[in-house]
């Protein structure tokens, strides 16, 4: 396959997980007697591999704490998946958009801290697995910023570097897709201000999911 290839990040940028992110981390810190970072940090970390969030929420803690609260995080996020409660909501027009832009040619991809399997529940209960084309996760990849998931979605296509987005809400998947090579388009609905993401290196920042699609079509011709 060549072509024109448009890689989503996940949380923030498909789907609005915050809730379930942010409630999550608090069980995993209060089953270790902690006290949980407010959500305006964990907002911060999201998109981030596990184990690097847990170092940046909690910076002065041993190696074994560590290891604890990233698998109390994953037992306290299948919880809460097994109980019905997680959310994960799309965006307004996030459907129709990844419809529109695989009807018109372009292949897709998706770069996200998520895990393979979290990645799964969410895009089979949005019905948008069939969609994309390559997957990747922080289960088989450092965490972003480093470009490993980018290359990895540029093998798995054949799609050329100079024809490549990576669309996302954070610094990280902008820095991500400076490291790569790649375009850079931010999106303003998820989790790092503006300011943010054109310091990490955004070309641009859509304001609504409309001026996302209209900023892909431009890239058609």
């Amino acid at each position: 396959m060549t072509g024109r290839l448009a890689i989503f990040d996940c949380d923030g940028t498909l789907v609005d997980s915050q809730a379930d992110i942010a409630e999550a981390m608090e069980a995993a810190f209060a089953a270790h007697g902690l006290r949980a970072p407010p959500r305006t940090a964990i907002r911060r970390i999201v998109g981030l591999s596990l184990g690097e969030a847990i170092r940046q929420l909690a910076p002065h803690t041993d190696p074994e704490t560590a290891a604890s609260l990233v698998q109390a995080y994953k037992d306290a996020f299948r919880s809460r998946r097994a109980a019905g409660v997680v959310e994960e909501p799309l965006y307004d027009g996030i459907a129709a958009l990844v419809a529109n832009l695989a009807a018109s040619g372009w292949l897709l991809g998706v770069a996200t801290g998520k895990s393979d399997r979290g990645l799964a529940h969410c895009l089979d209960r949005h019905g948008l697995a069939g969609h994309f084309v390559t997957l990747q996760t922080a289960d088989r990849h450092p965490s972003k910023p480093d470009p490993a998931m980018i290359e990895a979605c540029l093998d798995a296509t054949g799609a050329d570097r100079d024809q490549t987005v990576m669309i996302g809400d954070t610094a990280y998947d902008m820095a991500m897709a400076v490291n790569a090579g790649v375009r850079a388009i931010g999106v303003d609905w998820g989790y790092h201000h503006p300011d943010d993401l054109f310091a990490a290196g955004a070309e641009v920042v859509a304001g609504s999911v409309a001026q996302l699609h209209l900023l892909l079509k431009d890239l058609e011709t």
